[in-house]
């Protein structure tokens, strides 16, 4: 019998729709776990770390940075593995090598082996984390990938609130090695399994995804999109987008101390930007049927700047400081989402897996610089206010960049009427052309 479903239609259909809800479910369940043990469990453990083994706090946090730096640099092959043979492989092996990296920080005798277990984190945070993951949802929930990025977002989201306070439990218990061998056998109990068994289904033709997904006009080849103006204005826009964003995160509870919160107070205004966060999660779906693919990510990182400038700005009361933290907090949640359809709503999925290896690699590395870079320009500016300023410039130069980030469509140069869901693909182009298009 014919099959009347398009092709972007067909593109999703790899998966059954039990197939494609396993996958989404697994893979919220083994973010949780994958961030909770090796991003989340570092902050709460490190003071602990300093104190029983006498290396400094700043040389410790520079131990976890150099996992980020590496996951960075790996995540580039990584996802052309992803985009030829799936996330199956590339995910359960880097669970397998997760479980050896945790148990080496739990066992490190010296520093020199500390920082080679947390190399070796890094090989395994390339695989687990949020790029592999991304990739795998854009490529088999094709034009619906929006909703299961999201929920994958929001339940992600829990995973500081789950294993901070489990990780301090076990810590006031067991001690921090010891703590970190028992979130090894989380880590291997949950995830390498769930990888191994979760993900299994076909993966999608590339040549079938660059044709029914890819939209009409844009470069297909990999190398000509990493050359195009476009994609040269992204990587930097995302990568300042996200230092600014992370270093908000990290320096905020010394910004609000400084404004004459108690530190318990300060701890709230995060946990809110928690719950902002989530929030602007929810109402990303919104934004992808208001705005153009061009003006969406203007005015995340212009609302970013905004919160930024606030806090910056605001000396009290603390009831506006706190809603300063939520709006950052909203707007850090859609950059999120931004950053996992940025190259999708561009240029398809065919690719998706190399060209944001190669999109998140600088962001990454921005994400690894972050905790220390507010303190040290902190010291050298005077205070916290005036770092936040200068936050609320890199998101507001960011947003310039994005601006100029939307591919032009090869060939013709006709008008057509704008439709305002980014996420579907047709014979007539994606948001991305057709936005380049209406500016003409």
């Amino acid at each position: 019998m014919p099959n009347s479903d398009t092709p972007a239609d067909r593109l999703a259909q790899n998966l059954s729709t039990g197939g494609l809800r396993r996958v989404l479910v697994v893979l919220c369940v083994t973010q949780i776990v994958s961030w909770g043990v090796l991003y989340y469990a570092f902050p709460v453990l490190a003071p602990s770390i300093a104190a029983d083994t006498g290396w400094s706090v700043s040389v410790i946090t520079a131990g976890f940075s150099t996992g980020l730096v590496v996951s960075a640099l790996v995540g580039i092959p990584a996802g052309r593995w992803l985009d030829r043979i799936g996330p199956r492989p590339v995910m359960t092996a880097g669970s397998v090598l997760g479980v050896p990296a945790v148990v080496g920080i739990a066992l490190a005798p010296s520093l020199p082996l500390f920082f080679a277990a947390w190399v070796l984190a890094g090989l395994a945070m390339a695989g687990t984390l949020y790029p592999p993951a991304f990739a795998a949802l854009t490529r088999w929930w094709g034009p619906r990938r929006v909703r299961a990025l999201t929920a994958l977002t929001l339940l992600a989201g829990l995973s500081s609130t789950i294993f901070a306070p489990l990780t301090a439990a076990l810590l006031g218990a067991l001690g921090w090695r010891h703590t970190y061998l028992a979130l090894a056998v989380v880590l291997a109990a949950i995830t390498i399994p769930a990888h191994l068994f979760g993900l299994r289904g076909p993966w999608p033709d590339p040549d079938h995804t660059e044709h029914a997904d890819q939209p009409a006009g844009a470069a297909h080849a990999p190398r000509e999109i990493v050359r195009s103006r476009a994609f040269l204005l992204l990587v930097p826009a995302i990568a300042l987008g996200t230092f600014s964003a992370f270093a908000v995160v990290v320096n905020q509870v010394p910004l609000l101390i400084e404004r004459g919160l108690s530190t318990s107070d300060a701890a709230w205004a995060l946990g809110l930007g928690g719950l902002g966060q989530v929030l602007g999660r929810l109402g990303y779906g919104r934004l992808t049927t208001a705005l153009s693919v061009r003006m969406r990510a203007v005015v995340i990182l212009a609302l970013s700047a905004a919160a930024t400038l606030l806090l910056g700005l605001l000396p009290g009361p603390e009831v506006l400081l706190i809603a300063a933290a939520m709006l950052a907090g909203a707007a850090r949640g859609v950059f999120t989402l931004l950053q996992a359809t940025a190259i999708s709503d561009r240029w398809g999925a065919a690719h998706y897996g190399r060209l944001n290896g190669l999109l998140s690699a600088p962001s990454m590395i921005a994400t690894a610089l972050a905790p220390w870079a507010g303190a040290a320009i902190a010291v050298a500016l005077g205070g916290y206010p005036l770092v936040f300023v200068l936050l609320a410039a890199i998101a507001g130069l960011a947003a310039l960049l994005a601006f100029g980030a939307v591919p032009r469509p090869a060939g013709s140069d006709r008008t057509v009427p704008r439709h305002s869901d980014v996420s579907s693909t047709s014979s007539t182009g994606s948001a991305a052309d057709r936005d380049e298009r209406n500016q003409r």
